[in-house]
């Protein structure tokens, strides 16, 4: 009768529509998929919903996309019935529907949107089952993995703040572990879908702490745990499910419900980590993505090797920045330029902190000169300057600023060593040295920091790069400001200028006048050294010398080496050893070599 009603007899088939008998079976107004769902809530006595019924009903969904409003519709209603009444069990059947729909029918997802959003917002509601939030995770995820545009981008964004809560849960059970991975699942996909979509959402913040929390858990696991969780550098991918190895591709297309790393949060908040590094296409959104990085490990005091956090966060950013091009040199950038700001401008430690991080990176980083490198040195010598500053007026600084500023000396030459040797020549170098001379100030002490600052650069820059300076031409910027710092009213800082021309004239040769040598070993809490080092720049031969003799009297003297000290102090100058112990009562200079220096020039 189907051929017969739709060829032979169209006109009675359009008129006796009440006729069964002329017309196809499959035409008939029936609400099949009705009895499709009801075949798919006759669960099996393991409780999970039959795969091959839920088939069957995404190829009825295919065939009749005019339904799909009716059937939602109706999976809405069954669901939150279930819900009302506690029955936890068929409410995860609605779930697993929309999971498979969502795969299956990619041509009909817009349809399907609204209601699948309304289910895992629901889903994430349910503070008491861990099994429904877990459900809710996975689905959200399904969600993103297939979504072309940014229609959702607002709705999506307002389940952030439920994942983030979800993700702070430190439950160390198993359910806890399996939930916040679930949780921090869906936030590598949203993370990689709003870079995707160039957003960059309001609850970032949330998400890096969320993040960090879990990657400092995975910091501090226990030998059990470790040895109960499988090796999460690579996952196997089994049918339709996504690889997201640790080390390799970063791809957000994340598994669903890959078991090897089901309960390890530790292995999700790294894939946010990469997720992270992909939104960093240029300097506004690295600058964006790492200030809520920065701030956490401000507030939390990541920044400690001790502690390891903020080294390893940013090494595995810098590892995928690189990738990209230079964006690994824009967060070794940042990173040094947050060593100004204003939380941690009057905290020397966190400051001493930074550094060691920054030369760490700069130690991985790509040998390549760039501009983003050429201002993180000029940043360097920018606080070089300010601790020979301090160290120059030091003599009624309280001892343990001192040492601190020694430390923090000690760091920053250590981070503009690295920093030299990535620039891969020292002309970009002496470019930066004839920049910061052209703002030479008439101050006499501000000058001569920065000329003692300016000449340590040029012993550093020729002892990395003393075999090919006899190729480079002399720089006519520099050599021009070096003219004019050479008619600069204090003596010092014009003797500071000449010494700086020689250094970079003529790296490998001793000048007479030349007390130092590269490198100079200044330790954390050697005063008398950074102080020589400071006035390095602009002092005397003789000086320089008695300044060093007296050094290692008192080295001698804090040993109870008195024939030593004796013998030092005959070869170095003429004083006695009670003359010489009164030295040992400040950290710095006394007045007798401050008059001496002033003097002299």
């Amino acid at each position: 009768m189907g051929v017969m009603s739709r060829r032979v007899l169209p006109a009675c088939s359009s008129l006796c529509y009440f006729c069964p008998s002329l017309r196809a079976r499959s035409r008939q107004p029936v609400k099949r998929y009705k009895k499709i769902i009801s075949e798919i809530y006759q669960l099996p006595p393991n409780g999970e919903p039959n795969d091959r019924r839920i088939g069957k009903l995404c190829d009825y969904v295919s065939r009749n996309p005019t339904r799909i409003p009716k059937i939602t519709e109706y999976l809405e209603q069954r669901f939150y019935k279930d819900l009302r009444h506690e029955n936890f069990t068929l409410a995860k059947v609605v779930p697993c529907i929309y999971r498979k729909l969502l795969c299956s029918c990619k041509d009909h997802r817009p349809f399907l949107a609204t209601s699948s959003l309304c289910t895992i917002r629901t889903l994430l509601d349910q503070k008491a089952h861990d099994d429904l939030q877990v459900l809710g995770c996975l689905m959200l995820v399904d969600f993103l993995n297939g979504q072309v545009d940014s229609t959702h981008m607002f709705n999506l964004e307002g389940l952030i703040p439920k994942l983030c809560k979800i993700g702070h849960e430190l439950r160390e059970d198993d359910e806890g572990l399996r939930l916040r991975s679930a949780a921090l699942q869906a936030l590598a996909s949203m993370v990689q879908y709003m870079g995707d979509h160039s957003h960059i959402s309001m609850e970032l913040d949330e998400v890096v702490s969320v993040i960090i929390s879990c990657y400092e858990v995975n910091q501090t696991l226990s030998i059990k745990e470790v040895v109960r969780l499988q090796d999460d550098d690579d996952l196997v991918t089994n049918g339709n499910l996504a690889v997201v190895p640790v080390s390799g591709q970063n791809s957000a297309k994340v598994a669903s419900d890959t078991m090897s790393v089901s309960e390890n949060p530790a292995h999700w908040a790294r894939v946010c980590l990469r997720n992270m590094a992909n939104i960093a296409k240029e300097a506004t959104t690295v600058r964006c993505v790492l200030d809520p990085l920065f701030r956490l490990f401000d507030s939390h005091g990541y920044w400690s090797p001790e502690n390891g956090i903020a080294l390893s966060v940013l090494q595995e950013m810098q590892k995928l920045m690189d990738k990209s091009g230079q964006h690994g040199h824009l967060l070794l950038s940042f990173t040094i330029k947050h060593i100004d700001h204003k939380v941690i401008a009057k905290e020397t430690a966190k400051q001493i902190s930074v550094v060691k991080v920054a030369s760490n990176l700069a130690r991985h980083a790509k040998l390549k000169a760039s501009v983003t490198i050429a201002s993180a040195i000029s940043d360097l010598i920018k606080h070089l300057r300010r601790c020979m500053h301090f160290a120059i007026e030091a003599s009624n600084a309280h001892a343990d600023d001192g040492k601190w500023n020694s430390s923090l000396h000690v760091a920053l030459e250590d981070c503009l060593v690295q920093l030299t040797e990535k620039v891969g020549d020292v002309s970009p170098i002496l470019d930066m040295i004839g920049v910061i001379l052209e703002n030479l100030s008439h101050t006499a002490t501000i000058a001569r920091s920065t000329i003692s600052s300016v000449y340590r650069t040029s012993q550093i820059a020729a002892s990395v790069y003393k075999s090919s300076y006899h190729q480079k031409a002399f720089p006519e910027a520099l050599f021009h400001q070096l003219l004019l710092a050479m008619l600069h009213p204090d003596n010092k800082t014009r003797i500071g200028s000449h010494r700086v021309l020689s250094t970079i004239v003529a790296p490998s040769l001793l000048c007479p006048w030349s007390a130092m040598s590269f490198p100079i070993p200044v330790k954390n809490d050697d005063l008398q050294n950074l102080r020589l080092l400071a006035l390095s720049a602009f002092s005397s031969e003789s000086i320089m010398n008695e300044i060093r003799t007296q050094n290692k009297i008192q080295e001698s003297l804090q040993k109870n080496d008195k024939s030593e000290a004796i013998l030092g102090a005959g070869n170095g100058c003429t004083r006695t050893e009670s003359n010489a112990r009164q030295y040992l009562g400040s950290p710095c200079l006394n007045e007798h070599h401050l008059t001496a220096f002033n003097d002299e020039v």
